[in-house]
């Protein structure tokens, strides 16, 4: 009982601990030198600037006329002039506006990418914790094995023992080798996979140890504090709002258009200059705009409803599937801690109440209980990290 009071502390562990295991290290690792991020911030960067142009006024023209005369008596012309054209002056506050919500919306991109990487990261750290755990345990079956072998070697030799329950033992063993073997081939796949992730670097987690933590008591109230951190939601709500201040800017762009400048003519003996002023009157340009970018606004409102009824929905099965997976993982190792036998099964066969056949067989029934209590585990920790991927 000893080992599943461990294990029932560790589960009161609050939630928002979950970053406080052996994986954060690696995450952290991962963050800092993985390429695709690298590469995709780079891409925002460069994007952010995009945004930012055209919202500016146009260039400024120039227009310089040179006119001879005909007859030459009546000299040459010279004309200049300098003309600024300009939208309705609200139109350019919008525009920086909408640039400066497209940034902050292009970094929720970056972050939902960064979530999606160290989720997938933090799922193979799992099942590398696994996979160590099964390899600190198929070693130790492995010792026994081996002892087991090495021990009806003698005992024929000895003639206390039958060429029958030898070969049960060298093949108890050699199954075990080879199940080891395997085992340790997807452990390596494993950290050739964080090591991709975390940019061709060597990485290493030698956890064998599972240590959840516990699922909140009211998933409401926890959703309530991560729906505000979703990177999604936020992006639609930015789409959202990014319409709107498009309404506001086709409304501005419906408003008159105006230029203004300087323009000299010269002839022989005269000069003309003075100011200019010139106004567009919006008809066609921009018909259907605004209605366009109203239905826009409704689109996206729709999106954003629809988006957090899949997100809670979502959330809400993972939570439920998680809380299955933790009852199922404690009941496993509170039934391990109090039922196991392996030293009594040892103890019955060195003293011969047993044979080698009811001993391998009644110690597989253990073997197979301790491979279930970390599938459970690792399921368990597996659903904790896709419910909290939104605080990673």
């Amino acid at each position: 009982m000893k080992k599943a009071l461990i294990y029932l502390i560790t589960l009161l562990i609050p939630f928002t601990a979950i970053a406080q295991n052996g994986y954060e290290t690696v995450l952290q690792q991962i963050e800092s030198n993985n390429t695709t991020l690298s590469a995709l911030r780079e891409q925002i960067e460069s994007q952010k600037i995009g945004n930012r142009t055209g919202i500016y006024l146009p260039n400024p023209e120039v227009e310089f006329n040179y006119l001879w005369g005909n007859p030459k008596s009546m000299g040459n012309r010279t004309d200049f002039a300098v003309t600024q054209s300009f939208d309705f002056p609200t139109a350019y506050g919008h525009r920086r506006n909408i640039a400066d919500l497209q940034n902050a919306n292009i970094e929720l991109v970056y972050k939902s990418e960064r979530t999606n990487l160290l989720l997938l990261a933090k799922q193979t750290c799992i099942e590398l914790v696994y996979h160590n755990a099964l390899v600190k345990e198929y070693s130790v079956r492995l010792d026994n094995a081996r002892r087991i072998a090495d021990t009806y070697k003698i005992r024929l030799e000895k003639g206390d023992a039958n060429i029958l329950e030898y070969n049960k033992s060298n093949l108890n063993l050699t199954a075990i080798q080879t199940e080891l073997a395997k085992i340790e081939a997807e452990r390596v796949a494993l950290l050739s996979e964080l090591k991709r992730m975390n940019g061709g670097k060597e990485i290493a987690l030698p956890q064998d140890e599972f240590s959840p933590p516990m699922l909140p008591a009211n998933f409401d109230e926890w959703y309530a504090g991560v729906e505000t951190k979703n990177p999604v939601l936020q992006y639609v709500k930015g789409e959202v709002e990014i319409g709107k201040e498009q309404v506001k800017l086709n409304r501005a762009l419906s408003l008159p258009k105006f230029s203004t400048g300087y323009m000299s003519e010269k002839v022989v003996g005269e000069q003309f200059q003075g100011v200019t002023l010139g106004v567009s009157i919006p008809l066609w340009e921009n018909k259907n705009m605004q209605r366009y970018a109203k239905a826009q606004v409704k689109a996206s409102e729709v999106a954003l409803e629809d988006t957090k009824v899949q997100f809670y929905n979502r959330l809400q099965s993972l939570y439920l599937k998680a809380s299955v997976l933790q009852q199922n993982a404690l009941k496993f190792r509170e039934t391990i801690a109090s039922n196991r036998n392996d030293a009594l099964l040892k103890k019955a066969l060195d003293s011969g109440e047993i044979s080698l056949l009811d001993y391998l067989l009644e110690i597989g029934y253990y073997y197979d209980a301790i491979v279930q209590v970390l599938e459970a585990e690792r399921d368990y920790e597996l659903a904790l990290a896709e419910l909290s991927a939104v605080e990673l």
